[in-house]
């Protein structure tokens, strides 16, 4: 975690932004982004959920802006940990995943706003704004169908099997596609290989999948299809 401190900064009047992405160039590339803004600052930076909890404490942000996918415990996850200790802090989730199956897990998870990386990048700081001012930003695509589904009231805002996927489930789904085996989902989310194995369980339930190996090649082919939108 890398944080600069108020009284080291002269923009000590901007909007503070803590950027948490486990790429370093993605990183790289907001912070040139937001630090060109007469109004924002990039004030830290961490790569998973227990960095972004220390800068939290040290570089006293105005907003969050968290990649989903994250080394260990994921960017949901992060933000539910962050409503425990900051309630009110305006939280960005910034992905490549498919915003139809994760844009409206992470609103119910306590986001202000959701944004794929696909977007154009100016986009970025428009949702910032936007939700540094007490607004809600989802794409309005994302915006017709939550509307949508206010109005008829169905289950989910997408009919797909993934979408039946609790958050943890995904979580694990997501690990095993990127070829993470069960030990190390163990290792990397703080769980028992039993829990791991009875969500394993869950998700070929789910997804009607007969066996470890068909869990892990749907897995695969889930993630290889999320990273090529």
């Amino acid at each position: 975690m890398r944080a600069i401190s108020k009284s080291q900064s002269p923009t000590a009047t901007k909007k503070r932004v803590l950027v948490v992405d486990d790429h370093p160039i993605v990183r790289q590339g907001l912070a040139l982004l937001i630090n060109r803004e007469p109004d924002l600052v990039v004030c830290g930076e961490a790569e998973d959920a227990m960095g972004a909890m220390h800068g939290l404490a040290s570089a006293h942000p105005d907003i969050l802006i968290v990649d989903i996918s994250l080394n260990g415990p994921d960017g949901i996850d992060l933000l539910k940990n962050v409503r425990v200790s900051h309630p009110t802090l305006p939280v960005l989730i910034l992905s490549i995943h498919d915003e139809l199956i994760y844009a409206e897990r992470a609103l119910r998870a306590g986001a202000n706003g959701y944004i794929m990386k696909q977007e154009a990048t100016e986009n970025v700081l428009v949702a910032a704004r936007q939700i540094l001012n007490g607004e809600i930003y989802v794409s309005s695509r994302i915006a017709n169908q939550m509307l949508r589904h206010y109005i008829t009231g169905s289950g989910t805002l997408r009919n797909s099997s993934i979408a039946d996927l609790s958050d943890r489930e995904l979580e694990v789904f997501r690990l095993i596609g990127d070829g993470h085996g069960t030990r190390q989902i163990a290792e990397e989310l703080h769980l028992s290989i039993k829990t791991v194995e009875s969500y394993q369980a869950h998700i070929k339930e789910k997804l009607s999948l007969r066996s470890a190996r068909e869990l892990m090649q749907r897995a695969i082919q889930w993630n290889m299809n999320e990273k090529a939108v």
